[in-house]
């Protein structure tokens, strides 16, 4: 089984060139049901019925997962079999007709622009950290690439006299995003004076750096914003990815079109970015019940 799993991550890097961070979900979700077949003693994967797939998917319900995440798990057993059968290692896809609980439509959460200035207050400070700090979240959320995406960046990436980065996506797409002056004058004054302290007696080309001087990880530019965000003492359940919403909603709340933000943003189909008009309507539907005196 163990040889199967291999077989698909290689098809998933080489054939659909899959990020890391995907492929990373698919072993994951996999191995999980590996463990479910050795509890209910299933030794081939060609073994696997209907009911046994249905009996992981109400071991997944019993352990309160969300929706998006059994989907996933679904959604990814059902492609590995897809690829068995393919390959003819497998007869037959016990997850074809399991079905997958329907996502919750909750909508995308943003900064205000009173917290914005609130997290940007928390970035000031002229140690090589801080300065890091502040070009790291002046460049997110003048830019709404992923966090991610922010870890490649690679110092030919960027180029000053155009204000734009050239950004590595998903399935390794790239685009070119711009940015405006704030991101400029922040990312130019960390990488002219904070990123060679940082760096040490290292050397390479990736624009974040850790405080030992190596390439900043995912997880630390979102720990880096989670410190920042419990700093300004901002209230409710936040998260990093906020300020990708953040960059999507402002440009619509300020008249850019839909075409447009889907391009900055990245997305393969206008159904993802259209999930922003609704925060912007529900925004306008909020102001006009606060000010108008016929609400």
């Amino acid at each position: 089984m163990n040889l199967f799993l291999q077989l698909f991550v290689e098809y998933l890097q080489i054939e659909k060139n899959y990020s890391k961070y995907t492929i990373e979900y698919y072993q994951d979700d996999i191995q999980e049901f590996y463990l479910f077949l050795t509890q209910q003693s299933i030794n081939k994967l060609d073994d696997v019925e209907y009911l046994d797939a249905r009996l992981f998917l109400t071991s997944l319900h019993e352990r309160n997962l969300s929706r998006a995440t059994i989907a996933r798990k679904i959604s990814s057993l059902r492609s590995f079999y897809r690829f068995l059968n393919r390959d003819r290692k497998t007869s037959e896809n016990p997850f074809a007709l399991v079905s997958q609980p329907k996502s919750e439509k909750r909508l995308p959460k943003f900064f205000y622009e009173e917290e914005l200035e609130s997290l940007l207050n928390v970035c000031e400070g002229d140690e090589p950290l801080q300065v890091r700090n502040r070009a790291i979240f002046e460049l997110l959320y003048a830019t709404g690439i992923r966090v991610s995406e922010c870890e490649r960046l690679t110092l030919t990436d960027i180029d000053f006299s155009l204000s734009t980065i050239l950004v590595k996506g998903k399935g390794n797409k790239e685009r070119y995003v711009p940015f405006g002056g704030y991101a400029h004058d922040a990312l130019e004054l960390y990488i002219k004076q904070s990123r060679n302290i940082l760096l040490k007696d290292q050397e390479h080309s990736t624009v974040f750096v850790n405080f030992r001087g190596a390439p900043i990880t995912s997880r630390g530019i979102r720990h880096i914003l989670t410190e920042l965000i419990n700093k300004a003492s901002l209230n409710g359940k936040i998260h990093p990815h906020m300020l990708r919403h953040t960059f999507a909603t402002h440009l619509l709340n300020n008249g850019a079109d839909l075409r447009t933000v889907q391009e900055l943003l990245g997305h393969s189909n206008l159904s993802s970015t259209q999930v922003y008009t609704h925060v912007t309507k529900e925004h306008l539907r909020k102001t006009y019940l606060n000010h108008h005196p016929r609400a």
